[in-house]
Parts: structure tokens; sequence; C-alpha cells
């Protein structure tokens, strides 16, 4: 896998833009007050002054009428020598339609943290493109703007990988986990937390030994979007790496998840990677069967028995969750089970 740029490290003071590049919903009036409440928790928390770029508070018509203008406000972002960092406000399944409207040069000149996960997939591959370490984890609108209060496990995790220029060290599983989905357009639930459940903790269904590889992966899903495009990594880009991967909100029936699975090894992905890292999947919906999918397919029908797979992993769209910074190494310990980040995630 190819080298990235590091972003330098956020400090206490810093502006971070905020962006809607696929959907507009943190413009909507009935859901502004998450949006709000996001940025008073990225300052309240963090230290850091949320700027709402031109276009972020439009609205969900004009922003997916217009994907320029989404695009317009990220290189924006990126050329503002003040603005330190990116935060998506909330995915959808429109980032793709940014492309023709970026200069991926300009990224590689100007390397920012972004930060962002499930459609925003897309956009992380526009910076890996460019050359650019991205960061798969929080939004304003879900992560920041979490019922009654942030989650202390999301918290540590920004902390640690964006403020702090050493690296992360063990990622540890969350003890709890929730998916519950409570109302936004009711406002008055917003100081109801959401129900936890116990976590099972991380499964190491498969492989053996200590292998280390960088970190490449995002939403399934997206990545059907994307393979056809500019984007997606040339096949010796996966050499040396290690894919992580997570499923959605909308839950995708089993048999897709063994098609999506299968293509990465005709694709000839699955015998270049050094090992599978794997998110909760939503509400533990097909938990079991895309586990049993994940070792018929890579363990037997392609004979990886080695490869380690490691389940149950807090990120992607379970909460709480921890970030993964694209082309970051990651050392798998399959014997003492642990999951390591052991360079720094930023300069």
């Amino acid at each position: 896998m190819k080298d990235l740029l590091l972003p330098k490290r956020l400090q206490i003071g810093d502006k971070v833009a905020t962006v809607s590049l696929s959907s507009g919903l943190a413009g909507e009036e009935k859901f502004k007050y998450k949006y709000e409440l996001g940025v008073k928790r990225l300052y309240d928390v963090f230290g850091l002054e949320a700027v709402p770029m031109a276009n972020s508070l439009r609205g969900c018509d004009f922003l997916y009428k217009n994907p320029k203008a989404r695009a317009d406000d990220l290189m924006q972002a990126i050329c503002d020598p003040e603005i330190k960092a990116i935060i998506s406000n909330i995915g959808g399944e429109e980032s793709l339609r940014i492309l023709p409207y970026l200069d991926l040069d300009l990224i590689r000149k100007n390397p920012k943290i972004f930060m962002g996960y499930s459609d925003s997939t897309s956009v992380h591959y526009m910076f890996y493109k460019a050359g650019v370490t991205s960061y798969y984890g929080p939004a304003i609108m879900t992560d920041f703007a979490e019922n009654n209060a942030m989650f202390d496990y999301t918290v540590n995790s920004i902390k640690r990988t964006l403020f702090n220029a050493e690296s992360f060290g063990e990622l540890k599983s969350s003890e709890k986990w929730t998916c519950e989905r409570l109302e936004w357009a009711d406002q008055s639930l917003q100081n109801v937390s959401r129900k936890l459940e116990k976590n099972k903790g991380h499964e190491f269904i498969n492989g053996k030994g200590v292998i280390q590889g960088k970190l490449i992966g995002g939403c399934i899903v997206t990545f059907q979007s994307i393979r056809s495009t500019s984007l997606f990594p040339e096949i010796n880009d996966w050499n040396d790496s290690i894919l992580f991967i997570e499923t959605p909100e909308t839950k995708p029936d089993p048999m897709y998840f063994r098609y999506w699975i299968r293509d990465f090894g005709f694709m000839g992905i699955l015998q270049r990677v050094k090992g599978i890292l794997v998110g909760k999947p939503y509400e533990e919906c097909y938990y079991e069967e895309y586990k049993n999918i994940l070792l018929e397919v890579v363990r037997d029908e392609f004979g990886l028995s080695d490869l380690p797979i490691v389940y149950n992993m807090n990120f992607g769209h379970a909460a709480p969750l921890s970030i993964l910074p694209y082309g970051v190494s990651c050392k798998i310990d399959c014997g003492n089970k642990k999951v390591e980040l052991n360079t720094p995630s930023v300069e």
C-alpha cells in the first residue's frame, strides 16, 4: 500500500469546517437542533470552533440538486489556512457525485483531517487518491450530538487519535453498545439516553500469529458504488494492507454480503491483504450469518485459513465508535487477541 501524508494534529482553539457532502439533513429546520448540539459539543468537549461552510446548511433539496456546491464547500475548507480539520455533518448516499468538481492536487498540497463514516467512504477514497490520510469516524449530527451526552469511548478515541501525535496503541472493545433509534424529529427525546447492551467484545474468528498492515476500508455498501470509478485503489495498493469493513443501518441481506466478500476474493484483494477488521453489524442484525459467511468464503472457498479476521469491532454505524485512520499501521495479534495502531495518526 502506498504511503499517505499525515495531517497536523488538532489543538484547542482550532477552527473546524462542518460540511454536508451527501445529505443536507443538517439544514432541515426540524433537525437543526441536532447540528447545533453537535457543534456545541465540538466546543465544550474538545475546545474546537465550528465553521459551517457556505452551502452546508441549505437543506436536502438544494444539496441534492447541487453537488458542485457541496464540492465547493470541501475545496474552500481545504484551501482556507485557518481551517485545521473538516468533519462531515452526516452521511447519506450522494457523496460520490462531488467527485467531478474536486481538485485532488489541492487536497494533497493542503493535507487536513477529514472525518466521517458511512457514505463518507467515497470522500475517504478521494483523499486516498490524493495521497492524504483521512479518518473513518464520528460525524457531527450522530456521534457529537449523541442523546444526553457523548460516549466516553468515542471522546477518548477522538482525543487520542486527532490531538495526539503518538501512536494510539491497543484498540479495545467498548463494554456496551447501542443502535437504539430515538426519533430525531421529536426534540424532547434529546435528553433521553439510548439503551445500552452488553458487548460481546472482539472475536478473533480466523487466522493465527501476528501480522501488520496499513488500514484501508469503509462501508461495504459504498464500496460497490466506487468500484467502477477512478477512486477504487489499484490492485497492488491492497498489498500489505488491513481491510476494514462494516455494514450500514439498511442491514444488507446476507446473500449480498456473501457476494461482496466473494468479490474481494475474485478481484484478488483477499489474497493481498494481511488481515480483515469487521465492525459490529447494525443492531447486531445477521450477526451470526455475516460471521459464518466470512468463514465460509475466506477460509473455505478461498483457502485463506491463516488470514486473521477480527469481528465485532467498534467502528461504523453502531455506537460508540473508534476512529480508523487510512494508511496508519495496524497490528493484529491473534495469540494475545489484540488489535493495535502502532504508528502515529497525525503529525
